[in-house]
């Protein structure tokens, strides 16, 4: 059981973290050298994703040695307390980086046997920090902040995302994009699941999902979510697994509709019938 005191020191351990990284991105911002692809198309690495890493890992490693650390760019750091695990992102929306568009953070996220507890998240481009931890609520650069309270999807605005496999599968959120678009106000497309989870925490919009995505990409923001009023779950309501790459995120008013919405979703292929 971790108690109040030791969430309200993690949480100062993580924003400390999360700062020194996001200053990094600051520095090297427009100064990109080198723009990888890790693998599938789209996505991309550059050297200022392991620069912010090495910053995360660095006050991490120094202030909470016995943690193990799951980080996207140097994968898993083993800690002899294998209870704690932190899954961060130094670069939440590198395509957005590499491309100069202000759409981006640094996520760092603390599981406590296997579940998220605490999230801070930092957008350097608006500057703004986003913190919670279980119990203790959710902020803004230290304000309180709430999920939306639109109830219905036709007056909702959305965010999703697409996963960096989209040209190889059917399976690639296209059509609930679409189907989506028709039911609601609008669907955005941001590129950074951390910064879309914080924007239904701060009820900026009322609803997320995804596939594809990686525990790092929203075990911070889960929190965040949840702690800010909303609700976080698979697609179909049941608890989220972190493992298996889908999310749904909503207000919590909105989130048996968007569900059940997301399973009826027609095939793009019907569309013209």
């Amino acid at each position: 059981m971790t108690s109040v005191d030791q969430l309200h020191n993690f949480l100062d351990i993580a924003t400390q973290a999360v700062l020194e990284a996001g200053a990094v991105l600051k520095t090297h911002q427009g100064k990109i050298k080198t723009i990888q692809e890790k693998g599938r198309p789209g996505d991309l690495v550059t050297e200022v994703d392991k620069k912010s890493e090495d910053a995360l890992l660095s006050v991490l490693k120094r202030h909470l040695p016995d943690h193990a650390i799951l980080a996207e760019e140097s994968g898993q750091h083993k800690g002899k307390d294998s209870d704690y695990l932190w899954a961060i992102d130094p670069l939440d929306g590198t395509t957005n980086y590499a491309h100069g568009y202000p759409a981006y953070c640094v996520s760092a996220g603390l599981l406590v046997e296997g579940k998220p507890v605490l999230g801070v998240i930092y957008d350097p481009s608006l500057d703004e920090l986003y913190r919670a931890a279980q119990g203790l609520g959710a902020t803004c650069n230290y304000q309180p902040i709430q999920v939306s309270t639109t109830a219905s999807l036709q007056q909702s605005l959305l965010v999703t995302g697409f996963a960096y496999d989209r040209r190889e599968t059917s399976d690639n959120n296209y059509a609930e994009f679409c189907y989506l678009t028709h039911l609601t106000q609008g669907v955005r497309r941001g590129g950074s699941a951390a910064l879309d989870l914080v924007s239904v925490a701060m009820g900026r919009l009322d609803g997320y999902w995804e596939r594809g995505i990686k525990p790092w990409d929203v075990a911070a923001g889960t929190i965040i979510v949840e702690e800010a009023g909303g609700r976080i779950s698979a697609y179909d309501g049941s608890p989220l697994d972190l493992q298996s790459g889908r999310i749904l995120a909503t207000n919590g008013l909105l989130h048996d509709s968007l569900s059940q919405t997301l399973s009826q979703t027609p095939p793009l292929e019907s569309w013209a019938n």
